[in-house]
Formats: structure tokens, sequence, C-alpha cells
């Protein structure tokens, strides 16, 4: 589930500049370990058919809320967030061609960019960058008010409610979301985001999904309506 370097992408790199960091820094968030051109593990391709079969047929895997982040887990999130975040616009872009390019059905939701195919035409996509964005500050928000219930819970309720009555997205594909954020910022912040600290991320990602997906249950989406 991994990206190509775009290093060797006509010699330069797109979006990023010239320094030897940089150009670290790129390479290893969208070639991850293994790389687009490499074939898929057979546990991986499983779970890819796995979760597009459950949107095909409209199963739902109703997870259980876990228990609230400590002050430990919150401290541990908002610091490691605090340097993904001065990356926002590559890791999120990275996050998205990721997405696309291993759950190629996710791209049904998005008319600007849902026929390309090609990694590298999906980051140049203005259209994606701008979601990325979107995603990226999202996210944003929901680290920086981890001490604010109510506002963690009107986030929520903005993106459930837009996501199901307007875009009519299937809310597998949050899940299927979280698991390549921290594909992503484990790959590509490795210094930062630890074992603990990705455990951390995981109890964060997991109750973002709950919350969104009782959005869904309030609006009738399981019900057909």
């Amino acid at each position: 589930m991994i990206l190509n370097s775009w290093m060797l992408f006509n010699g330069v790199s797109l979006f990023f500049s010239h320094t030897l960091a940089q150009q670290r820094w790129r390479t290893k968030i969208l070639t991850g370990k293994k790389g687009l051109s490499s074939s898929l593990t057979k546990k991986e391709t499983q779970t890819r058919k796995r979760m597009e079969r459950m949107q095909g047929d409209g199963e739902v895997d109703h997870l259980e809320r876990p228990t609230p982040l400590t002050d430990k887990e919150k401290v541990m999130i908002q610091d490691s967030w605090a340097k993904v975040y001065q990356s926002c616009d590559d890791a999120g872009v990275a996050i998205l061609v990721r997405l696309f390019v291993n759950f190629p059905s996710s791209k049904q939701y998005f008319r600007d960019f849902k026929h390309i195919e090609e990694p590298e035409e999906l980051e140049r996509s203005a259209q994606l960058r701008q979601h990325a964005r979107r995603v990226m500050n999202a996210i944003n928000t929901l680290v920086e008010n981890l001490d604010n219930s109510d506002k963690v819970a009107s986030v929520l309720k903005l993106l459930g409610r837009a996501h199901a009555l307007r875009h009519k997205v299937d809310p597998v594909y949050f899940k299927i979301l979280n698991g390549v954020i921290l594909e992503v910022l484990g790959e590509a912040f490795s210094e930062v985001v630890t074992p603990e600290v990705a455990a951390a991320w995981t109890k964060l990602l997991a109750t973002v999904c709950c919350g969104i997906t009782s959005i869904y249950e309030e609006v009738g989406w399981f019900n057909g309506s």
C-alpha cells in the first residue's frame, strides 16, 4: 500500500525544495516500505478486498468506543502533530494519494479526479491538494481541542452530516482512511510517532470513527433513509 519515489519523476521534486533533508523526507513519506511497484502481500490484498467488499455489501462494522484519552496520550498526540503539521500540505497529499491508489473505489466521491489512475497525476491535481488541506485542517482542529469535548463533538457532527447527507460517502471509508493516516505518520515521522505515540493516535482515530458513525446512525444512514 505504498507510493513510488517521486525523486525519479523528471529528475526533480515537484513540490519540495532541493535540500537533501527535504528530498529524504519526500522519498520517505511517498515511498514507504515497499514502493507502489511492489506487489501487495497476501494479507494486504485480503484486507483491501475485505474492506471494499464491506463497502459494496453495505456491511457495517460497529466499533466499540475506546476509553477516553489520558492526559499523557493527549500530549503525545499534540507534540507529534506539531511536527507533522509543519509539512501539512505534503503529508496530506501523501495520505490521499496512498488512499486513492490502494483503495481506488474511494475516488468515486471525487468528480474532479475519480478517473485519474497514475499517482503522479493524482499528486499534481489541484483539487486533490485542496481536499488534502481540508483533511489536515480538520485533524488539526481536533488535535488542538482534545480538552474541549464540545468542540470535538461539533466538528464530528459537521463532518458526519456533510459526508452522509451531502456527499453520500460510505462510512467504511473513514476506517480505511484511519489506517492510511497511521501508516503515513508511522513511516514518514517515525522519529516522533513511536509505537507508544502510534497507540495514542490509534485511540484518537478510533474515537473519531465512532463519533462519525454515530452521526450516520442519527441521520438514518443504516436504515436506508
